[in-house]
Formats: C-alpha cells, structure tokens, sequence
C-alpha cells in the first residue's frame, strides 16, 4: 500500500504536493508544487497533516554515489538519478566519446568522472563546435540530460540575461545549444560563474536570495569561428571541433542510453589519467586545442593585429628577445599608417587585456622609428619614460600567425 502522505511535504512553514511531470518525450520529471493547506484537509483530514514530512528548509546539495534527500533537517531539491552503476558493456559509448574528444579521450572521460563523483568541482567550459551539421554535438548534451535528468537544463541567451534564474540557478550541468554570444555581459557572466561558488537566485515577486553554485556550462556551436570572444589569456574555456559522423546511426542516443548503467559502472572504478592540478582540475596546456587558438585569434581587433605587427617588425629586425615602447611611441606609428586611436585606448589594451608590465619610474630606453620610405632605425640618444615591455614569447604565443 503507497504512503500517500509521502506525496506532500512541508518545508518551513509552506507545503508542497510531489507531482510527476510528463515531458513532450513521453519521461515523467519529479516536480514540486506548492499546495495549499486547506486543500490537503479537504482532500484527506486534519489528522493526514500530521503524517506529512516536515523540514526546516531546502538545500540544493548534489551527490551521485551517497544520495539524500535529507540534509540535517533540510529537504534536499537535488535530484536522485535514476540510473544506478552496473557492470556491462560500452562499446558504442566509448565509440562516440572516441568521436567528441579524440586525442583528448582520457580528459574527456575524466571530466565525465568528476561530473559524477566530484559534482561540486570547478571544470572549465567545455565547447563543442563545427561548422558542419550531424558531428554528435547536439546528442551529446541530450545523451548527459538522460544521465543527469533534472539536474541538467538547457539555456539561451535570454536565459543568461534574465535576471529570474530559479530555474536554471542551482543544476549541475547548463547547456547551451546553437550558441552565439554578441552581448559583451553575457561573456562576462558565464566566465564569471564558471568559477564562482556563489550565485543570486531569484524569481518573479521573490527577494534575491545567494545560494552556493555548482554549475558546468556546455556550449555547443555551429559557429566555430566567432561564437564567443575569447581573450588569448583565457584559461576557462576547453573547446573542440567536432568532426562530421561518417556513418548515421538514428538509433544512437538510444544505444548510448541503453548502456548509461555500465558507462557510470566504468567511470566509477576507472582511475583518473590526470590528477588535479589546478582550481579548474586541468592546465591551461592540458584542454588547449587549435579550435580554441582559431577563436582566440577572431576574437582579436584589427588595432590588436596593428600593434603586434609593429613589435614583431622591431623584434625581427634588430634580433630583439623584448621591445621596450611608450603609447606615444606605438600611436605615433599608427597615425602614419592612418590607423585612428588614442592613447587611452592603446593604454587600456596594453595594460589591462594584455597585461604587460610597465616601469615604475621613469627610466632610459632606445627609441625606434619608422620612416616613409620603411625603414626602421633605433636612436642612438635613450629617451625617459615610463614604458612598457613585451617579449619575443608573449608575440610567438599570441600571435604566431604574424611571426615569420
């Protein structure tokens, strides 16, 4: 017989009906709905209220391996899974994670291994791109909505931008599909939350209310080359260009479904490849792709290109391993190129997104000049300035294309 008082709850002082939702693709999702208290009375008796389940408040706390809904007295909103581990086969999984990470199979099954047993773990933002159709993308974050059920939802644009994320706030994986990002903020805000603990939950009518924030953002795109800009410093985002299924398979996320059992069986007793070294588990050097140079390299503006081509002409000439250069020194070049700036912009691009170093005091430098007919000469009297410094390295890193 079902302990129908199992279907109800009060949390704090409000009550809540447990309700299982149907989805267009025919799944039920387990809801809460506030309910009201005389209905439960009219609908049982006064007594009926007695057997409901009583918490001091709600917390969103993931855990895939010692799952509870009760944590010290407070009713746990994060979703059980519905797949348990079991020892099996997975061949076509293994085949189709072969597919999305290639070279980078054991960083990729070890991002998978943290997402189940590490769930509060930093991990970067892990994007899948290519500008061909049918690659496995879209499947891929369908295939980790059946693995993680409630505790994945799909975002957009208008989501991020929204200031009401209740529904969104506290999942473990946020997935983006078809992403294209041109507001500036919304950049800001997904770099800003893939590394934060913290997070603002609010909802229409409510106070904003600060929660911890354990979210993994997954973007996929068909716009490899400029779905978001990048900044050639940017440690956070791991992407990879996908390529194209050869061969159709329609019944694909049903076989991989099929062997989520066995999959989770596999990542639970399979060791790491790559121990943690960093808040983000990976290096920098670990997730670097040549999708991600493409992206950092489009993401870059013509005065960016400008200025570095100017330095590698200087380092190239004179055998240099670093060039020392005032804004004037740069500007000045620029305006005979007609190459419209100012000094705050060349300041602000030198200083803050390329963060070179600049002299504390005015100190003595050499001085290169460009002349009409294209030649370069160094002075031979050293001005005084406060100037800034950057190296064969940082160019050959960031800018390797221009390099000769």
């Amino acid at each position: 017989m079902i302990d129908r008082s199992k279907q109800y709850l009060r949390i704090g002082t409000t009550y809540y009906k447990i309700v299982q939702f149907p989805s267009l693709n025919g799944q039920l999702v387990e809801v809460l709905i506030r309910w009201d208290k005389n209905t439960i009375i009219q609908d049982h008796n006064r007594n009926y209220l007695g057997k409901i389940p009583k918490y001091d408040g709600s917390v969103c706390y993931p855990n895939h391996i010692n799952f509870s809904k009760e944590i010290k007295g407070f009713y746990n909103t994060y979703s059980q899974l519905k797949y348990k581990p079991i020892k099996g086969e997975i061949e076509n999984t293994l085949k189709f994670f072969n597919h999305i990470f290639g070279e980078q199979i054991e960083i990729g099954l070890d991002y998978l291994k943290i997402l189940y047993e590490y769930p509060l773990q930093i991990l970067p933002i892990l994007c899948l791109v290519s500008n061909e159709r049918a690659t496995g993308k879209s499947t891929f974050l369908k295939y980790l909505k059946e693995v993680f059920s409630n505790n994945m939802s799909y975002l957009d644009s208008h989501s991020l931008n929204s200031n009401f994320n209740l529904d969104w706030g506290n999942k473990l994986i946020l997935g983006l599909d078809e992403a294209f990002f041109q507001k500036e903020e919304i950049i800001e805000r997904i770099k800003y939350l893939s590394t934060s603990d913290k997070n603002k939950i609010e909802a229409k009518g409510k106070e904003k209310i600060e929660v911890e924030f354990f979210g993994k953002f997954i973007m996929c795109s068909n716009k490899e080359d400029n779905f978001i800009k990048i900044d050639a410093d940017e440690i956070r985002f791991w992407v990879r260009k996908v390529p194209k299924i050869i061969v159709d398979d329609i019944d694909l996320l049903n076989k991989l479904t099929n062997e989520i059992p066995a999959f989770l069986y596999f990542i639970l007793n399979r060791k790491f490849a790559n121990e943690r070294k960093t808040r983000m588990w990976f290096t920098r050097k670990q997730i670097y792709t040549p999708a991600l140079a493409k992206l950092i390299k489009n993401s870059r503006n013509k005065l960016e290109s400008e200025i570095a081509s100017i330095l590698i002409t200087i380092i190239d000439k004179f055998e240099l391993d670093e060039v020392k250069f005032t804004t004037d020194d740069i500007l000045s070049v620029l305006l005979k190129r007609r190459f419209l700036t100012n000094s705050n912009e060349l300041r602000k691009l030198l200083k803050v997104k390329w963060k070179l170093p600049i002299a504390d005091n005015s100190l003595s430098y050499k001085k290169f000049y460009f002349h009409s007919d294209g030649d370069i000469t160094m002075a031979t009297i050293s001005s005084k300035a406060r100037y800034f410094t950057i190296t064969k390295e940082f160019l050959k890193e960031n800018f390797d294309e221009l390099m000769s």
